[in-house]
Protein backbone atom coordinates (compact mmCIF):
# COMPACT_ATOMS: atom_id res chain seq x y z
CA UNK A 1 0.00 0.00 0.00
CA UNK A 2 0.99 3.64 -0.53
CA UNK A 3 2.08 5.08 2.78
CA UNK A 4 3.57 8.12 3.97
CA UNK A 5 7.64 8.84 4.42
CA UNK A 6 6.96 9.49 7.97
CA UNK A 7 5.06 6.30 8.48
CA UNK A 8 8.21 4.81 7.44
CA UNK A 9 10.94 6.76 8.90
CA UNK A 10 9.08 6.28 12.38
CA UNK A 11 9.29 2.45 12.09
CA UNK A 12 12.97 2.47 11.00
CA UNK A 13 13.75 4.81 13.85
CA UNK A 14 12.02 2.22 16.08
CA UNK A 15 13.57 -0.68 14.27
CA UNK A 16 17.17 0.84 13.89
CA UNK A 17 17.32 0.41 10.63
CA UNK A 18 17.53 2.74 7.28
CA UNK A 19 14.73 3.37 4.24
CA UNK A 20 16.06 2.81 1.07
CA UNK A 21 14.91 5.12 -1.14
CA UNK A 22 15.48 3.92 -4.91
CA UNK A 23 15.69 6.36 -7.84
CA UNK A 24 12.94 5.37 -10.39
CA UNK A 25 14.26 6.24 -14.25
CA UNK A 26 11.78 4.59 -16.21
CA UNK A 27 8.73 2.55 -16.52
CA UNK A 28 10.26 -0.62 -16.87
CA UNK A 29 12.18 -0.82 -13.98
CA UNK A 30 9.29 -0.29 -11.63
CA UNK A 31 8.78 -4.09 -10.73
CA UNK A 32 11.69 -5.07 -9.82
CA UNK A 33 11.52 -2.77 -7.08
CA UNK A 34 8.43 -4.37 -5.46
CA UNK A 35 10.29 -7.37 -6.31
CA UNK A 36 13.12 -6.53 -4.10
CA UNK A 37 10.90 -5.32 -0.91
CA UNK A 38 8.45 -8.08 -0.98
CA UNK A 39 11.58 -11.02 -0.78
CA UNK A 40 12.87 -8.98 1.49
CA UNK A 41 9.73 -8.45 3.62
CA UNK A 42 11.04 -4.65 3.60
CA UNK A 43 9.09 -1.04 2.95
CA UNK A 44 10.84 0.89 0.73
CA UNK A 45 10.46 4.75 -0.91
CA UNK A 46 10.67 5.18 -4.48
CA UNK A 47 11.84 8.29 -5.68
CA UNK A 48 11.10 10.21 -8.44
CA UNK A 49 13.32 13.00 -9.99
CA UNK A 50 12.23 16.18 -12.26
CA UNK A 51 13.41 14.66 -14.76
CA UNK A 52 11.42 11.21 -14.47
CA UNK A 53 7.96 13.04 -13.48
CA UNK A 54 8.25 15.28 -16.68
CA UNK A 55 9.09 11.96 -19.10
CA UNK A 56 6.67 10.08 -17.25
CA UNK A 57 4.19 11.83 -15.83
CA UNK A 58 2.81 12.35 -12.02
CA UNK A 59 -0.43 10.58 -12.93
CA UNK A 60 0.59 7.64 -14.67
CA UNK A 61 3.23 7.36 -11.98
CA UNK A 62 0.93 7.45 -9.04
CA UNK A 63 -1.21 4.89 -11.05
CA UNK A 64 1.52 2.29 -11.03
CA UNK A 65 3.23 2.48 -8.39
CA UNK A 66 -0.74 2.11 -6.24
CA UNK A 67 -1.14 -0.67 -8.18
CA UNK A 68 2.03 -2.47 -7.79
CA UNK A 69 1.58 -2.05 -3.79
CA UNK A 70 -1.47 -3.65 -3.93
CA UNK A 71 -0.83 -6.23 -5.68
CA UNK A 72 1.72 -7.22 -3.90
CA UNK A 73 1.21 -6.32 -0.71
CA UNK A 74 4.04 -3.49 -0.36
CA UNK A 75 4.58 -0.75 1.79
CA UNK A 76 6.28 1.98 -0.53
CA UNK A 77 6.44 5.84 0.08
CA UNK A 78 6.36 7.74 -3.52
CA UNK A 79 9.05 10.37 -3.14
CA UNK A 80 9.12 13.65 -5.24
CA UNK A 81 12.66 13.86 -5.25
CA UNK A 82 15.16 17.61 -5.00
CA UNK A 83 12.50 20.12 -6.56
CA UNK A 84 13.07 23.66 -6.33
CA UNK A 85 9.41 24.51 -7.99
CA UNK A 86 6.72 25.25 -5.32
CA UNK A 87 4.20 24.74 -8.11
CA UNK A 88 5.52 20.99 -9.20
CA UNK A 89 5.51 19.94 -6.12
CA UNK A 90 1.98 21.10 -4.98
CA UNK A 91 0.67 19.40 -8.39
CA UNK A 92 2.76 15.73 -7.11
CA UNK A 93 0.93 16.51 -4.25
CA UNK A 94 -2.48 17.05 -5.72
CA UNK A 95 -1.48 13.78 -7.98
CA UNK A 96 -1.23 11.72 -4.96
CA UNK A 97 2.52 11.46 -4.01
CA UNK A 98 3.30 10.42 -0.60
CA UNK A 99 6.19 12.32 0.01
CA UNK A 100 7.54 15.48 -1.97
CA UNK A 101 11.23 16.97 -1.25
CA UNK A 102 11.66 20.72 -1.39
CA UNK A 103 15.51 21.53 -2.36
CA UNK A 104 16.28 25.14 -0.79
CA UNK A 105 19.72 24.45 0.07
CA UNK A 106 21.09 26.61 -2.71
CA UNK A 107 18.85 30.07 -1.03
CA UNK A 108 19.99 31.98 1.97
CA UNK A 109 18.76 30.02 5.15
CA UNK A 110 15.91 32.22 5.89
CA UNK A 111 14.54 32.02 2.39
CA UNK A 112 15.16 28.14 2.41
CA UNK A 113 12.46 28.38 5.90
CA UNK A 114 10.10 30.22 4.19
CA UNK A 115 8.84 28.40 1.29
CA UNK A 116 9.67 24.97 2.91
CA UNK A 117 7.10 26.36 5.16
CA UNK A 118 5.07 27.07 2.39
CA UNK A 119 5.24 23.47 1.02
CA UNK A 120 5.19 21.65 4.68
CA UNK A 121 1.83 24.18 5.07
CA UNK A 122 0.24 22.52 1.83
CA UNK A 123 1.35 18.85 1.81
CA UNK A 124 0.52 18.33 5.28
CA UNK A 125 -3.13 19.57 5.00
CA UNK A 126 -2.87 16.45 2.50
CA UNK A 127 -1.58 13.97 4.86
CA UNK A 128 1.77 14.21 2.99
CA UNK A 129 5.32 13.61 3.89
CA UNK A 130 8.23 16.93 3.11
CA UNK A 131 11.85 16.55 3.14
CA UNK A 132 14.15 19.24 2.87
CA UNK A 133 17.87 19.61 3.27
CA UNK A 134 20.02 21.68 4.85
CA UNK A 135 23.86 22.82 3.68
CA UNK A 136 24.79 21.79 -0.07
CA UNK A 137 25.36 17.97 -1.25
CA UNK A 138 27.75 18.02 -4.14
CA UNK A 139 27.77 16.04 -7.84
CA UNK A 140 25.30 14.92 -10.35
CA UNK A 141 22.05 12.85 -10.84
CA UNK A 142 20.00 12.55 -13.74
CA UNK A 143 21.22 15.56 -15.34
CA UNK A 144 21.27 17.71 -12.55
CA UNK A 145 24.58 18.88 -10.54
CA UNK A 146 25.71 21.06 -7.85
CA UNK A 147 28.90 22.14 -8.38
CA UNK A 148 30.03 23.18 -4.62
CA UNK A 149 28.92 21.05 -1.65
CA UNK A 150 28.99 22.31 2.01
CA UNK A 151 28.90 20.42 5.06
CA UNK A 152 25.31 21.14 7.24
CA UNK A 153 25.98 23.47 9.97
CA UNK A 154 24.28 21.74 13.36
CA UNK A 155 22.60 24.89 14.76
CA UNK A 156 21.38 26.20 11.40
CA UNK A 157 19.57 22.43 10.63
CA UNK A 158 18.55 22.95 13.95
CA UNK A 159 16.82 26.04 13.68
CA UNK A 160 15.77 25.33 9.97
CA UNK A 161 13.85 22.15 11.84
CA UNK A 162 12.29 23.65 14.63
CA UNK A 163 10.93 26.55 12.14
CA UNK A 164 9.86 24.62 9.41
CA UNK A 165 8.14 20.86 11.61
CA UNK A 166 9.72 18.71 8.28
CA UNK A 167 9.13 14.92 8.66
CA UNK A 168 12.96 14.33 7.36
CA UNK A 169 15.77 16.65 7.16
CA UNK A 170 18.99 15.69 4.65
CA UNK A 171 22.47 16.77 5.29
CA UNK A 172 25.20 17.28 3.88
CA UNK A 173 28.32 15.31 5.70
CA UNK A 174 30.69 14.53 2.58
CA UNK A 175 28.30 12.31 0.76
CA UNK A 176 27.80 13.02 -3.16
CA UNK A 177 25.54 12.31 -5.88
CA UNK A 178 26.86 10.59 -8.98
CA UNK A 179 29.84 9.00 -6.85
CA UNK A 180 30.03 5.32 -7.78
CA UNK A 181 33.99 4.51 -8.61
CA UNK A 182 35.06 5.22 -5.07
CA UNK A 183 33.84 5.76 -1.65
CA UNK A 184 32.52 8.88 -0.07
CA UNK A 185 34.88 10.20 2.67
CA UNK A 186 32.02 10.96 5.40
CA UNK A 187 32.58 13.50 8.19
CA UNK A 188 30.97 11.39 11.23
CA UNK A 189 31.57 14.37 14.10
CA UNK A 190 29.58 16.50 12.05
CA UNK A 191 27.12 14.09 11.55
CA UNK A 192 27.30 13.15 15.29
CA UNK A 193 26.78 16.78 16.12
CA UNK A 194 24.04 17.46 13.39
CA UNK A 195 21.98 14.26 15.26
CA UNK A 196 22.61 15.64 18.70
CA UNK A 197 21.49 19.23 17.61
CA UNK A 198 18.04 18.17 15.48
CA UNK A 199 15.17 15.87 16.46
CA UNK A 200 14.11 14.95 12.63
CA UNK A 201 15.04 12.03 10.57
CA UNK A 202 17.85 12.41 8.94
CA UNK A 203 18.06 11.59 4.99
CA UNK A 204 21.71 10.67 3.40
CA UNK A 205 22.08 11.66 -0.18
CA UNK A 206 24.35 10.27 -2.88
CA UNK A 207 24.10 6.59 -1.20
CA UNK A 208 25.96 4.64 -4.12
CA UNK A 209 28.98 5.92 -2.56
CA UNK A 210 28.46 5.11 0.83
CA UNK A 211 30.69 1.97 2.23
CA UNK A 212 28.59 -1.09 3.57
CA UNK A 213 31.71 -0.95 6.53
CA UNK A 214 29.58 2.73 7.45
CA UNK A 215 25.86 1.72 7.81
CA UNK A 216 25.93 1.21 11.41
CA UNK A 217 27.43 3.87 12.56
CA UNK A 218 25.09 6.21 10.28
CA UNK A 219 21.77 4.52 11.53
CA UNK A 220 23.54 5.14 14.92
CA UNK A 221 23.56 8.47 14.22
CA UNK A 222 20.12 9.35 13.21
CA UNK A 223 20.73 8.60 9.34
CA UNK A 224 17.08 7.24 9.11
CA UNK A 225 16.74 7.42 4.80
CA UNK A 226 19.78 6.48 2.29
CA UNK A 227 19.03 7.78 -1.52
CA UNK A 228 20.16 5.23 -3.77
CA UNK A 229 20.26 6.28 -7.78
CA UNK A 230 23.04 6.37 -9.34
CA UNK A 231 23.97 2.52 -9.71
CA UNK A 232 20.52 1.87 -10.62
CA UNK A 233 20.87 4.04 -13.72
CA UNK A 234 24.62 2.78 -14.66
CA UNK A 235 23.98 -0.70 -13.80
CA UNK A 236 20.65 -0.77 -16.12
CA UNK A 237 22.93 0.67 -18.76
CA UNK A 238 26.00 -1.52 -18.54
CA UNK A 239 23.04 -4.43 -18.99
CA UNK A 240 21.40 -3.44 -21.26
CA UNK A 241 24.49 -2.81 -23.93
CA UNK A 242 25.17 -6.63 -23.36
CA UNK A 243 21.64 -7.47 -24.19
CA UNK A 244 21.52 -5.48 -26.69
CA UNK A 245 24.79 -6.14 -28.53
CA UNK A 246 24.34 -9.87 -28.17
CA UNK A 247 19.93 -9.82 -30.02
CA UNK A 248 19.12 -10.19 -33.27
CA UNK A 249 16.81 -8.10 -34.64
CA UNK A 250 13.70 -9.89 -34.47
CA UNK A 251 14.12 -10.50 -31.10
CA UNK A 252 11.63 -9.19 -28.42
CA UNK A 253 12.36 -5.93 -26.59
CA UNK A 254 11.11 -7.21 -23.57
CA UNK A 255 13.78 -9.85 -23.78
CA UNK A 256 16.72 -7.59 -23.66
CA UNK A 257 14.98 -5.47 -20.93
CA UNK A 258 14.31 -8.18 -18.59
CA UNK A 259 17.65 -8.89 -17.69
CA UNK A 260 18.32 -5.16 -16.38
CA UNK A 261 15.50 -5.34 -13.79
CA UNK A 262 16.96 -8.39 -12.68
CA UNK A 263 20.01 -6.86 -12.02
CA UNK A 264 18.42 -3.73 -10.20
CA UNK A 265 16.29 -6.34 -8.47
CA UNK A 266 19.63 -7.96 -7.21
CA UNK A 267 21.01 -4.09 -6.26
CA UNK A 268 18.63 -2.91 -4.33
CA UNK A 269 17.75 -6.75 -1.98
CA UNK A 270 21.88 -5.93 -1.43
CA UNK A 271 21.02 -2.72 -0.02
CA UNK A 272 17.83 -3.56 1.70
CA UNK A 273 20.07 -6.20 3.61
CA UNK A 274 22.63 -3.36 4.33
CA UNK A 275 20.60 -1.26 5.35
CA UNK A 276 18.93 -3.14 7.72
CA UNK A 277 21.84 -3.62 9.41
CA UNK A 278 22.34 -7.06 8.24
CA UNK A 279 19.27 -8.35 9.42
CA UNK A 280 15.57 -10.09 7.90
CA UNK A 281 12.47 -7.13 8.62
CA UNK A 282 9.45 -9.11 8.86
CA UNK A 283 6.72 -6.50 8.13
Amino acid sequence: MLVTLKELLEDAQKKKYAIGSFNLHNMEMLPSFFEAAKETKTPISIQISNGTAKYIGLDLIVSMTRTLAERENVKVALHLDHNSDLDFIKKAVDAGFTSVMFDGAHLPLEENIRLTKDIVQYAHKQGVSVEAEVGAIGGTEDGVSVEHSNHTDPEEAAYFYKETNVDALAVSFGSAHGQYRSKAALDFDVLHKIYEAVDAPLVLHGGTGVSYDDIGVLIENGISKINIGTILNVTYIEKGKETFSESSLDNSLRNLLIPCNDKVKEIIKEKIYHFNNNRALAN
